[in-house]
């Protein structure tokens, strides 16, 4: 099950955020052979796509770095959204880690 954790950020500002992953008994979830996707919509069910994160990755950390440019979120319209991470490790198995509310303001 992801982990819930809502996002607050400025309409016309960059915006970045570092998310640190451990595993059940609290160590650092090695991030080798990852790649990670994060998506904003307005809905779950919405097949519109508002904004898509640039990650970067911090494998022997188990770090993942969310980025938005300004120019990104200059584009979207104040509101709440809501938002997801999802890492794929080297097999195609896909695991949402991370979801919750973005709201921009």
């Amino acid at each position: 099950m992801a982990a819930v954790s809502n996002l607050y950020i400025d309409q016309g500002a960059d915006f970045s955020t570092t998310i640190s992953l451990t595993d059940s008994n609290g160590d650092v979830l090695s991030l080798t052979g990852y790649t990670a996707l994060g998506q904003i919509r307005k809905t779950y069910g919405s097949s519109t796509i508002a904004a898509t994160f640039g990650t970067s990755l911090t494998a022997a950390t188990g770090q993942i770095t969310l980025t938005l440019a300004d120019t990104v979120t200059a584009g979207m319209n104040s509101g709440r959204y809501v938002y997801d991470i999802i890492i794929t490790d080297s097999s195609g198995d896909k695991t949402r880690i991370l979801e919750g509310q973005a709201t921009i303001t």
